[in-house]
Order: C-alpha cells, then sequence, then structure tokens
C-alpha cells in the first residue's frame, strides 16, 4: 500500500504483474505443505526407532526393522545413523528456502545450513553402508546408492558454492540437494499410491502389493523430484543444467 501520490511529473509506479498474487499464494502452500509433511514424515520415520529396539520393532513388523534386526553391528549402526541424520536434515532444510529468515538473520540461516549438511554427510555415508542390504534387492542397492552418491555430491558442490560466495549457484545446489532428502518424504507418497492402485482389482495381497511397490520406489522416490528441481531452479534463472550434445554443460538462461 502506498503512503503518498506520486509527483504529477512523475510516471505512476507499474503495479504488480498479472498473476504474481496467485503465484505468492502458491508458492506459500507449497512451501507449508513442504514444511508440514517433512516434518510429519521425520517425526514417523524416527520416533519409533528412538523408542524401542529393533528386535521389538521386527517382532511387531514396523518399518523396516525387520530387514535389519540381526545384521552386523556396523550396518545396524549405520541404520540408526542414516534415520536420525536423515530426519534433522529433512527438518531443518525447509527453513533454509526461507527467505524471511535468511534475509534478516544470517547467522542463524549459516548455522542451521552447517547443521543440515552435517547431516546430509552423515546420512549419505551412511546410507552407502546400507544400500547393499536393502529389502529391494539389486534395484534397491542401485537406486538407493545413486540417492546416496547423489546427496553427498549436491552437498559437497552447495558447500562448495558459499565458499566461493557464488550465492546463486550454492542456491542451486541446495535446491537439488534438498529435492533429493525429500526422496523421504515422496517415497511413501508413492508406496501409498502405488499399493493403492495394486488394490483396485479386488483381489489384494498387501505383502506382494507392498513388495513390487518397494522394487520401484528407489528410483521413483528421487528422480521425478530432481527433475522438478531443476525445473524450478530454471524458472529462478539460477545456474542450471542443460544437455547439449550428449554432455551437460551449465546454462544461466533465464525461463
Amino acid at each position: 500500500m502506498t503512503t503518498g501520490t506520486a509527483r504529477p511529473s512523475q510516471p505512476a509506479a507499474a503495479g504488480p504483474p498479472r498473476g504474481a498474487t496467485p503465484r505468492l499464494v502458491a508458492t506459500r502452500a507449497g512451501w507449508a505443505w513442504i514444511v508440514l509433511s517433512s516434518l510429519a514424515i521425520a517425526a514417523f520415520a524416527v520416533v519409533p526407532y528412538l523408542t524401542a529396539s529393533l528386535a521389538e520393532l521386527s517382532e511387531s513388523g514396523a518399518g523396516l526393522a525387520g530387514n535389519y534386526d540381526g545384521r552386523p553391528a556396523v550396518v545396524q549402526a549405520a541404520f540408526y545413523a542414516h534415520i536420525v541424520a536423515g530426519g534433522l536434515a529433512l527438518v531443518a532444510g525447509p527453513f533454509q528456502f526461507w527467505r524471511g529468515l535468511r534475509d534478516r538473520y544470517r547467522a542463524v540461516h549459516r548455522w542451521i545450513g552447517r547443521g543440515y549438511l552435517a547431516a546430509v554427510a552423515i546420512a549419505g555415508v551412511s546410507g552407502l553402508v546400507i544400500a547393499p542390504f536393502s529389502e529391494a534387492g539389486l534395484a534397491g542397492f542401485v537406486g538407493f546408492g545413486t540417492l546416496a552418491v547423489l546427496w553427498l555430491l549436491t552437498a559437497w558442490r552447495a558447500y562448495r558454492a558459499i565458499r566461493a560466495r557464488d550465492v546463486a549457484s550454492h542456491r542451486a545446489w541446495m535446491m537439488r540437494n534438498f529435492a533429493l532428502t525429500y526422496a523421504a518424504v515422496t517415497l511413501r507418497l508413492w508406496l501409498g499410491l502405488l499399493i493403492g492402485l495394486q488394490a483396485i482389482p479386488g483381489d489384494f495381497d498387501f505383502d506382494a502389493a507392498f513388495a513390487n511397490a518397494y522394487g520401484v520406489v528407489p528410483f521413483l522416490a528421487w528422480l521425478p523430484n530432481l527433475v522438478v528441481a531443476e525445473w524450478l531452479i530454471r524458472r529462478r534463472g539460477l545456474p542450471s543444467y542443460r544437455i547439449t550434445s550428449g554432455t551437460e554443460a551449465p546454462s544461466t538462461a533465464r525461463g
């Protein structure tokens, strides 16, 4: 809202572009969804493992406890590290994209960012350790293993960019990285959808449906996320990647 009138000799300031308000509403609604879904999945995925042993959870059929109960101690330790650190990254990640926090409280933004990247480093390395033991077999090993590698790589690129004071590249790499972090949410959404689709014919076996769905989510959980992240990066005019002549080349084109 303006507090005065424009001088007759000066052109009136242009109003907001058409569609700006709906876009702002959509952006805030999307961010609110990401925050709430991240917090919900972090609580859902982490809390049970902090309140009971793997053996107890395995007996009740909770989560992935049955797959890791009885594994070597190093694998179980990596599993717990992955769950806890991944949960912390999922909680901290959305707040890195809160513009008000970033602009008004730079120190807080930096400390949350350091904590987030440290959590990703722990969760990524431990993810590589447990990938060969995935319940999804070879698909889980390749899919979740690739996710862990890309998770670590994008975190490292984001860290290098901000150390070089390349804020635009840092933002782009953080968007890619959180898209991979958010796989913890989309994995469960895809599982629910795929299991639900298999229930439509009527003759439904939950265990078989879960196994079928879990065979594809090691890739489905994060590949679409990266596509969406890259689209958002290009819309914001940040350094993006474009496939050209069989190779990936950086692009700063605004779309």
